[in-house]
């Protein structure tokens, strides 16, 4: 298998806002994401952002409702709140990242426990959090 683009990895996952802009400011905010690029386009859209988290990329966009072969680019705050996706993120402190995304507005829907899947297999301590839009993020740190 070829390896990915230089800075790429191997999966990344797309997430579409109503106000994009928004909610890139919010996601470096609470979840200690970093902007790699923003293009924005007319009106203040994102066309296309890419945001890191350590070795991990997201890509964050403004939601198309006016373009047909885009009209499934949708928030879950357009859609009754239904999420076809959550997300999963490693942090070294679960305590400290759930306590940050509080401080910056997120709803938090588990707060952070250990999730023990047996002495076969692992332990993470985790929460679950959703932005402003209703998109579900896990966060996880392996205890075992």
């Amino acid at each position: 298998m070829k390896p990915p683009p230089q800075g790429w990895s191997r999966i990344s996952s797309a997430l579409y806002y109503d106000d994009a802009s928004a909610a890139i400011d919010w996601l470096c905010r609470a979840f200690g994401f970093e902007v790699r690029l923003k293009v924005e386009g007319e009106g203040g859209r994102i066309e296309h952002s890419e945001l890191e988290f350590d070795s991990g990329l997201i890509m964050v966009g403004s939601t198309r409702s006016e373009r047909p072969d885009r009209a499934f680019c949708r928030s879950p705050q357009s859609v009754q709140g239904v999420n076809t996706q959550s997300l999963c993120i490693c942090v070294d402190d679960v305590d400290a990242h759930c306590e940050r995304a509080r401080a910056a507005g997120a709803r938090i829907t588990m707060e952070p426990e250990v999730h023990d899947y047996g002495e076969e297999y692992w332990a993470d301590r985790v929460y679950e959090a959703v932005d402003p839009e209703g998109h579900y993020w896990f966060f996880m740190q392996r205890v075992r």
